[in-house]
């Protein structure tokens, strides 16, 4: 590599617009390709380029460097971490909507942490909902962050945590997606108030786009989600592979489906209390299966 190549991370691509952010410079530039990445390469968000500057607002990009993935929604690149943003009340929590989500952003090989966002607005009863649900999440084995992007609180432990990684904001319209990232970045981003009369968020993000901070870190806002279906991703046999807290015990048979087989070591971790109802529910669910047995050990899951 020549040395007056420098490095820099695609931030926004947009039509014909594409633009380059170069952490030496701490600067953004209009990325204009050249030569063979011009003829051969499509650039995306998140993509790592090699290159040189035109003049004070253009960047000739020479090289795109090897992808460790690449996401088709939203379009962007070389992602660390997916932040799957929740809320228990403003609108009400979808969990059935946010195990879908950890299972298809774990077989496409992302890790995720869970947020719930607007604590400073909840019920005293949404307050005993949001302890009931972490520890569910944090039983199974996932990160959960509490924050308000409105007051400012849990920020600062998000950024701490995100530090130097290429993220995106996934979850549901209304959650407080385009806020988390504006108090992230301090960047003043178009967002709406959740509907009073549906209790829904209205879309406010059409595409990607990814917005530094800290130092190395960039995050990006994504469409919201009303439905995700892991089996639009993947064989139902698969599923099962995807609950972490399925993977600390062994079954008779290596291939159990964890329904009504003999010697099944996820069934009776449920029986005892180890592995949560509502989380097996789901699992059913995506499955689209009901079993009788369940509701000898398994009450009406919680709100």
């Amino acid at each position: 590599m020549a040395k007056d190549l420098k490095e820099g991370i695609i931030t926004e691509r947009a039509g014909q617009k594409v633009e380059v952010y170069l952490p030496d410079e701490k600067k953004s530039y209009r990325a204009i390709p050249l030569g063979k990445v011009r003829k051969k390469t499509k650039l995306y968000a998140g993509d790592r380029v090699r290159g040189r500057i035109v003049d004070p607002q253009t960047f000739a990009v020479e090289e795109v460097l090897e992808r460790k993935n690449l996401l088709v929604r939203p379009p962007v690149a070389n992602v660390d971490r997916v932040v799957i943003v929740q809320t228990i009340e403003h609108p009400p929590f979808q969990h059935f909507l946010l195990d879908n989500l950890l299972v298809v952003y774990d077989h496409l090989g992302l890790d995720t942490v869970i947020v719930f966002n607007k604590i400073d607005l909840l019920s005293e009863e949404g307050k005993k909902k949001l302890q009931y649900w972490e520890n569910i999440y944090k039983s199974a084995g996932y990160d959960v962050l509490k924050v308000s992007a409105h007051t400012g609180e849990g920020i600062d432990r998000l950024k701490d945590y995100l530090k130097g990684q290429v993220c995106i904001l996934a979850g549901p319209s209304g959650v407080g997606k385009s806020s988390i990232l504006s108090a992230l970045t301090g960047l003043k981003l178009r967002t709406q108030e959740v509907s009073e009369k549906t209790e829904r968020g209205r879309h406010t993000t059409t595409g990607v786009k990814l917005s530094p901070f800290g130092e190395g870190s960039f995050v990006g806002d994504t469409p919201g989600f009303s439905r995700v279906e892991a089996l639009q991703f993947m064989d139902k046999e698969e599923i099962r592979l995807h609950f972490p807290e399925f993977l600390r015990y062994k079954c008779k048979f290596s291939n159990c489906m964890h329904i009504n087989e003999e010697g099944c070591g996820v069934k009776e971790a449920l029986k005892r209390g180890e592995i949560s109802c509502e989380r097996y529910k789901s699992y059913l669910k995506m499955l689209h299966l009901h079993v009788d047995w369940l509701k000898d050990y398994c009450k009406e899951e919680e709100g």
